[in-house]
């Protein structure tokens, strides 16, 4: 409804609003002894105006602001996350992109969460039949991947460090549900673009591996929690975590890919 888009618009201002004026938002860590940036901020308004675009006729004013900040937020994470010296996607960085290599936070990767963001920039890929963008995000997926996969017991890992140091979280070899959905998206996304067999064989890999360790057949829904082996860490299907959110859209947008 036109109401409830422009609400929804009017937040989104403000949220940007918030984001870019210094001092009203805590940062995470202390601007004058550690300033960073963090890649879930651009990554999840890239997603959040992708979805407000929705709302609008296509060549509305509203649609035109809209690219516009979907522009500035691709740029924000070539230019800051994307590092092709290290074939890798920062989950944080200085604030002109620097790998901060001397403390954990700044070697933390976070294959699910990158993985996830490859696949916003292949469907705006998608949206405006532009090869940038396609190769941008196929970029972003493979380098990930080829991190995040476990190849001794499938899954896509929690954490890694971006030099191959100790990762200092210690759930960081578990098997979470929503890095496995994002994959299986990202690549799917990718074979629809691409038609190599090599995306649609990752996809089949995660596929098997979320229906073998993480799918109760006898009672429904889905498991959390995996130790890295596959083993189940707690019986626990929902928390203030493992909300509603990553299974439903992953039906949903694979739903929508393979019609």
């Amino acid at each position: 409804l036109p109401g409830y888009a422009a609400r929804a618009l009017e937040l989104f201002r403000r949220i940007l609003t918030y984001r870019d004026t210094p001092g009203i938002l805590i940062p995470k860590f202390n601007p004058d002894t550690a300033p960073s940036r963090g890649f879930g901020v651009p990554m999840i308004l890239l997603n959040t105006a992708q979805e407000l675009r929705k709302a609008y006729p296509e060549q509305s004013e509203e649609t035109a602001y809209l690219n516009g900040m979907i522009d500035q937020l691709i740029a924000e994470i070539e230019r800051y996350f994307c590092r092709p010296d290290l074939q890798l996607v920062l989950e944080q960085c200085g604030p002109e992109g620097e790998l901060q290599a001397d403390h954990f936070e700044g070697r933390l990767l976070n294959p699910g969460h990158a993985i996830e963001g490859s696949w916003f920039i292949l469907n705006e890929a998608r949206y405006r039949d532009d090869a940038d963008l396609r190769a941008l995000g196929l970029k972003m997926l493979n380098w990930m991947w080829d991190i995040g996969w476990d190849s001794e017991y499938g899954g896509i890992w929690y954490f890694r460090d971006a030099l191959g140091r100790s990762p200092t979280e210690y759930w960081h070899d578990m098997k979470f549900w929503w890095p496995q959905n994002e994959a299986a998206i990202a690549n799917l996304m990718a074979y629809r673009i691409t038609g190599e067999e090599l995306y649609l064989e990752r996809f089949s890999m995660v596929d098997n591996y979320i229906h073998e360790k993480f799918v109760d057949e006898q009672m429904g829904e889905w498991y959390g929690y995996l130790h890295r082996d596959g083993s189940l860490s707690t019986p626990l299907k929902g928390n203030m975590f493992k909300g509603p959110f990553h299974i439903p859209r992953m039906y949903l947008v694979c739903m929508g890919l393979c019609r």
